[in-house]
Order: structure tokens, then sequence, then C-alpha cells
């Protein structure tokens, strides 16, 4: 029966156990540091606040040394500084990418494991090239990624992406429909940004740092995962610079996810939630998130998802359809999207809707349903 397993799963369980007890001895050695006096902060309990001012607390070469060595942790580590994590999360891939490369070429794995290795290695080596931002990365499972578009530390306006099902290491981004995946759609958003008001401080972060439903099924259908990834979320949201602006922009299972989160949103921190192409935010009407951010959204009339039952009984199903106005969100145009995974593609209404309402500029988001900028300044 091991034996069956092993031949059907290729390597993949090898290499996921062997991925996640390295970082998990990170981590463990991570704990048993103390550097100018001060232990170093635990990456589960202690908040942003309490990590931001060890890090204050060192010297640049000290900071440095932990980032390499210590890559799995200050990488990931929420109230570290953007820079450091970026530094420490190219350490990460390298040796990531060079444990693939080794894997793709060793004898002693299937064919299919030898493939994916080398798919895991292209994708490392895509995610090192110079001036991209990794502010995440994980290679535990399907693996974890975020990137940044622009100066995180500046930026007056902040906005997320927040992706859906089939989300992973390897789909953060595609060389054809790039809009399609989360680093194209950040990197859309970004440009239409900077198009549009060049002058704007603005950063984009392409969040795939939770784990989403591989393919439609039980995983989607319910919010289990969602449940997870809100908790990660808001840990991003709160190491985030005070006095920024944010909005959050979630497709199709991040939309769940967005919803999950709302309620315990920092009160004045997110300005704007838009989703777009949702099967529903596991609420039965935008008031219900109990959040003071403004809830838009945008379906385009060729998008599947259309066709989801929107409904919520026994743990299934995630609430009413966001763009009925039973639900009462303000619901934008999306003329010209490119089906369910086509919603920032250059040229659509939605792209030129959501750079809108990133810049805070309601007055010219053009609505499918009329007033849907009312009471906005």
């Amino acid at each position: 029966m091991a034996f069956v397993l092993l031949a059907v799963t290729g390597w993949a369980a090898v290499r996921e156990g062997g991925v996640r007890d390295a970082r998990g001895a990170a981590v463990a050695a991570w704990l048993r540091v103390s550097v100018g006096g001060h232990r170093t902060p635990d990456p589960e309990r202690a908040g942003p606040g309490a990590v931001a001012r060890f890090f204050a607390s060192l010297s640049r070469p000290q900071a440095l040394r932990l980032a390499r060595r210590y890559a799995l942790v200050v990488g990931n580590l929420d109230g570290a500084p953007p820079a450091l994590r970026y530094q420490a999360n190219r350490y990460a891939l390298a040796k990531a990418r060079a444990l693939e490369l080794a894997r793709a070429a060793s004898g002693a794995l299937t064919p299919a494991g030898r493939t994916d290795a080398a798919r895991r290695a292209e994708r490392y080596g895509s995610l090192l090239a110079p001036r991209r931002q990794i502010l995440a990365f994980d290679p535990a499972g399907a693996g974890r990624v975020a990137e940044v578009l622009g100066d995180l530390t500046t930026a007056a306006r902040i906005a997320v992406v927040v992706p859906g099902v089939g989300s992973d290491v390897l789909t953060f981004e595609r060389d054809t429909r790039p809009y399609a995946a989360p680093a194209g759609m950040a990197r859309a958003l970004y440009r239409r940004e900077r198009a549009t008001a060049p002058t704007a401080r603005t950063a984009v972060i392409a969040w795939d740092d939770y784990t989403a439903p591989s393919s439609i099924g039980l995983d989607a259908s319910t919010a289990n995962l969602a449940e997870r990834g809100a908790t990660r979320l808001l840990a991003l949201l709160a190491a985030l610079p005070r006095g920024r602006r944010v909005a959050l922009f979630c497709h199709s299972y991040g939309s769940v996810l967005c919803g999950v989160a709302a309620p315990r949103l920092r009160a004045g921190q997110v300005a704007d939630i838009a989703v777009f192409g949702s099967p529903g935010m596991h609420a039965h009407r935008a008031a219900a998130l109990h959040t003071d951010a403004h809830i838009w959204a945008a379906r385009d009339s060729g998008d599947w998802i259309e066709d989801v039952p929107h409904l919520e009984f026994a743990g299934l199903g995630h609430g009413t359809d966001p763009v009925s106005a039973a639900f009462g969100a303000r619901v934008v145009s999306a003329a010209g999207a490119d089906g369910h995974p086509g919603y920032l593609a250059p040229g659509t209404a939605s792209l030129a809707n959501f750079t809108r309402i990133a810049l805070g500029d309601y007055a010219a988001v053009s609505c499918a349903r009329p007033a849907c900028t009312a009471g906005l300044t």
C-alpha cells in the first residue's frame, strides 16, 4: 500500500514534508536566538508592533545576518521591514530553486515528480528576477507567495489583490493571459494607477499568501479555507503602516475570504472592498459584513459564476449574490471583461473602475446600476 501511494503521488509528499520540516527547524532555531540582549519574537504569538520594535533595535548588519540565516522566518514575519523581507525571500527562493533543480535531475523521483520539480525551479527563478519585491514565500505544500509593486513604506494608497480557487506558487503568474493570475492582476492594476495618476504614491500587493481551494469542489463550497486565509490577511493588514488608505480587490473565492475578514477589519483602515467573479461574501447582505469599508461588486455577463447557486445552507455556499440588488453592494460595470478570470484585462471597464476605486476617485466610476457612487466624495 505504501508503495502504491508513493507511485501515485510521486515525490510530492516527500518534498512537502521535507520543506515543512526545514521551516519548522528554522523557526525552532530562531526562537533560541538572542541579539544584543533581545530575544527574537515568536512568529506565531508576537504582533507586528513587537516585531517592528525588535528589528528597530538591531543594526543593519545584525538584521541582514538574521535574514540570511533564518530566511524562511524573516521573509514571512509581519512587522519586519519590507526591504529586509524582500532580501530574506531572495535567499529562501535561491535555496529552494537549487533544491528543486537537484530534484528535477534525480533518478530517485518519478517522471511526474521531476516535471513538477522543474516547474517549481522555473517559477522560483522568475520570482528571483531583479527588482521583484517578494513580501512572503513559503514553498511547503502547493506554496504561498506575495509580491509588492511600488514602495510599500511611502505609499499613501495600498491595494491588495486577493485571488481565488487554484491559486498557489505555480499559478501565481502565467505567460498567456497574464492578467488571469495574481501577479498579472496586480501588475495591470498598478500600471493603470501609474498611468492615471503618475504623482500618486501607490503600491499594490499580489497577495497569494493563503491556502486556496485547489479546484471547484467541497473546499470551494465552504468557508473553512477562507477562515484560515482571513486570519493571514488580517495579519498582513495589521503590519501595514498606519494612516494608509487600503483597498481590497477580491476575486472568486478570494471574495469569500474578504467577506469573512470584513467584520474584523481595523476601523478606518480599509476604505474599499471590491469583489468580482464572486460566489458570495459569506453574508446575506452588505450591511451584515459590519465594516465601514465601501462594498463594491462586479460581474461580467460571460462569467460562469453567475450560474452557481448563491445560497448558504448547513455550511455549504456563500450567501447572497453580491451583484444582486438584495445584497446592497455598489455594482460597477465590468464591460469587456474576459470571462471569470479576466476582470483586470487591459481595456476593460472593470480595470478602469478598480483603478478609480483604488485612487479614491469615486466620481469617475462607471456604474452597472444607477447611483452606485451615491454619498461618496
